[in-house]
């Protein structure tokens, strides 16, 4: 089977600290992943490196099948992936409209497929009625919304989502979920990040837990089903980092 990202002793280090230790990630193909982790984990950071946001200080990656340490082929490889980032990244005082022109001008689609997959992607998230307003007045959910229409004007091989859930009202949060679903049944592979372990559990078909920036759990969603639960086994290789919860003394009975 083909392999979208593969990751060989991965490591990113900020001065003398360490985020991303030796990371060996395998996602196969057409597999929706769920990168889980507790804050400051090294999610984000593996996200910017495997997108070619951050360089790694070490190891090599090789993303649908490509070795992106070669400037040629990382700029080849960035044409069939998809982002929705950690912040974002959208333009202010652009409308919806006009954002996903953009998007898909920088990938260099035909016009007429432009505008086609604008029309479409704005109906599906419902932002179609929002023509005049600058994505500077929308609310945090429609804001989602657009970046992963965003995402998803170039038809991507390969998407990347840092906490797309994250502040969404259950509408489009149903939307957001019943869109990567169709994605992942056309041949697509999700690389997903969330602290939501239902949604996780709900849609993903493998999994891996990242820890202080090191791998401790990689598999698929079945085989982790046979001992429990996600929340278990989440809870069994993270744990606490061995502090105690710290009560409050007007709660104690």
């Amino acid at each position: 089977m083909n392999v979208a990202i593969e990751t060989s002793n991965l490591t990113r280090d900020f001065g003398k600290f360490r985020a991303v230790n030796e990371l060996n990630l395998r996602v196969e193909s057409g597999r929706f992943y769920g990168f889980l982790g507790p804050n400051g984990a090294g999610k984000s950071t593996t996200i910017k490196m495997l997108t070619g946001l951050l360089a790694p200080t070490a190891g090599t990656m090789r993303i649908l099948g490509e070795d992106v340490g070669d400037p040629r082929r990382a700029l080849e490889v960035k044409r069939r992936i998809g982002v929705v980032p950690e912040n974002l990244a959208l333009f202010d005082n652009l409308t919806a409209r006009e954002y996903l022109t953009f998007i898909g001008r920088m990938y260099l689609l035909p016009r007429d497929t432009v505008r086609k997959r604008c029309t479409e992607l704005l109906t599906m998230m419902d932002l179609a009625h929002e023509e005049k307003k600058l994505t500077l007045e929308f609310s945090h959910g429609m804001k989602k919304k657009l970046a992963l229409a965003a995402a998803l004007i170039p038809n991507p091989d390969l998407l990347f989502l840092d906490e797309p859930f994250e502040g969404v009202d259950a509408v489009a949060s149903r939307v957001l979920r019943d869109t990567l679903k169709q994605c992942v049944s056309r041949g697509a592979t999700v690389f997903l990040t969330s602290h939501v372990l239902e949604i996780v559990e709900k849609l993903c078909s493998d999994v891996g837990i990242i820890a202080q920036g090191r791998l401790v759990h990689q598999g698929t969603m079945e085989e982790l089903h046979r001992d429990g639960s996600l929340e278990d086994k989440f809870l069994a290789v993270v744990g606490s980092d061995g502090h105690e919860v710290q009560k409050l003394s007007w709660l104690e009975g």
